[in-house]
């Protein structure tokens, strides 16, 4: 292993593309869609788009960072230039709490999915070759990184977009089911209670389970360090973020209610199997079961990359051990991934020891994580504006639209999404539990960062005043 700090630009346009495109498609719309209809619904569809809208104004406040100066670990570097050394340092060890978290849901989700066709093989076995595969795709090169997640977004991709030809397909030829024809159409908006069957409060109620579906496309930020042309492909993949949420969960949604009605969707299975089934495919369980597999896998390199190159950066500014700043000959930082790798084993072993209702308390930060990461990128791109003069701001490559009244309006946005997470009851842990995570790390950061950093400071110092003289 190679001591050089230095990370290799490995991923091209096609690769960033379908990483960001990858990580916004994942079990947040192959099932965490059914409970946000539940909740709120066909008028479901305005939460996507109110979200979508929000979410697409932090992508270009991260995307003007990301661009201006392009840095691994970026949003974590630019709360710590931008806000204070203590914002950085929060926002990257949520960030990388957030991925240890998913990634461990994801993991036990794969061996529950393989169990569909091996239900005699013991789930740690999958587990465990996930786990070593992954890990061992990470350490290779980061451009055989981007491949895997190019070919894994393409099975979902390929996917939705047959749900939604064979769902369009369906509204207009109509099918039988065994009760006899079920209308189809877009009547099926609003002849079921209307369009917003249960009030204000139901669209509210399901924001932050829309909030968190898109959660992981804050990962485009990340691999600014190892994009071969980041002015270039940033930018493409950040502007493609609408037409993503539109086509891929806007469109799917409203197909998947114009065809059943909405009180039925995911009472009797995933609705994405019947769909299948509808279209005369008896196989569709085992076509879902090779996109969710392909979801999970995805979703879980995403995580490993995300959360090593957070870990490497933040080791960069002093925030995080310096042995994560250890790059191998293929400038792959190896020692995040062997970290990493190492978590989600000890995750394995505790998934059989702890209760299922009690890890999805813990995993309920996951949304609280989110959007504080949101929050910080933010709060960054207006501090960064701050410090910018008129000429800089008039250079600026890839700037944030609507400044500064679409930026104000995300930020009052993900707040109102924390104040209706800490009012229902059972999203209410997520607040309590991040509450506590940032009081841990405030700690940490004043009894031992913050001490090492002085120390830092003034060894610099003392060179350079020796060297002068």
């Amino acid at each position: 292993m190679s001591q050089k700090s230095v990370l290799q630009r490995g991923l091209n346009a096609r690769h960033i593309r379908f990483l960001a495109l990858g990580s916004a498609i994942g079990t947040g719309l192959f099932y965490g869609s059914a409970t946000a209809i539940q909740m709120a619904g066909p008028s479901v569809l305005l939460a996507y788009i109110i979200a979508g809208i929000a979410i697409y104004i932090v992508m270009r406040a991260l995307g003007e960072m990301s661009v201006h100066n392009p840095v691994t670990g970026s949003f974590s570097h630019y709360a710590s230039k931008y806000i204070s050394p203590f914002a950085g340092f929060t926002t990257g060890w949520t960030y990388v709490f957030e991925m240890i978290i998913v990634a461990l849901a994801d993991v036990t989700a794969f061996g529950i999915y393989m169990g569909f066709w091996y239900p005699d093989v013991p789930r740690w076995i999958w587990i465990l070759s996930l786990i070593m595969f992954l890990g061992a795709i990470n350490l290779i090169h980061v451009k055989v990184f981007g491949e895997l997640e190019f070919w894994l977004s393409i099975i979902k991709v390929s996917a939705i977009i047959a749900m939604i030809v064979g769902g369009f397909g369906l509204m207009i030829f109509g099918f039988q089911t065994g009760q006899g024809d079920i209308s189809s159409g877009i009547q099926n908006l609003w002849i079921y209670d209307g369009f917003m069957p249960n009030g204000i409060a139901g669209l509210v109620a399901c924001l932050a389970v829309v909030v968190f579906a898109f959660g992981g496309i804050e990962i485009i930020g990340i691999t600014a360090g190892e994009t071969q042309d980041p002015k270039k492909t940033i930018p493409q993949a950040i502007n493609a973020v609408p037409i993503r949420i539109l086509l891929f969960y806007v469109l799917t949604i409203f197909v998947l209610m114009s065809i059943f009605p909405w009180n039925q969707i995911g009472v009797q299975g995933s609705p994405f199997v019947q769909i299948f089934k509808n279209l005369g495919i008896e196989s569709a369980a085992t076509i879902l079961n090779i996109v969710v597999i392909s979801a999970a896998i995805s979703a879980i390199n995403s995580d490993v990359f995300g959360a090593g190159r957070m870990l490497y950066g933040m080791a960069k500014d002093g925030q995080a051990p310096k042995v994560f700043t250890k790059i191998s000959k293929n400038g792959v930082p190896w020692m995040t991934v062997v970290v990493m790798a190492s978590v989600l084993l000890i995750g394995v072993i505790l998934n059989y020891y702890i209760p299922k209702n009690v890890f999805l308390i813990i995993a309920s930060i996951a949304t609280f994580a989110t959007v504080w990461v949101w929050l910080m990128i933010l709060i960054s791109q207006i501090g960064m504006r701050r410090k910018l003069s008129k000429e800089e701001v008039k250079a600026l490559d890839f700037p944030v639209i609507g400044w500064p009244y679409a930026p104000a309006f995300a930020v009052v946005f993900l707040v109102f999404v924390l104040i209706i997470i800490g009012y229902f009851p059972d999203s209410r842990p997520a607040i309590y539990v991040g509450g506590i995570w940032l009081i841990i790390l405030g700690l940490v950061y004043y009894f031992k960062i913050k001490p090492n950093q002085r120390l830092l400071s003034q060894h610099q110092e003392e060179r350079r005043t020796s060297v002068d003289e």
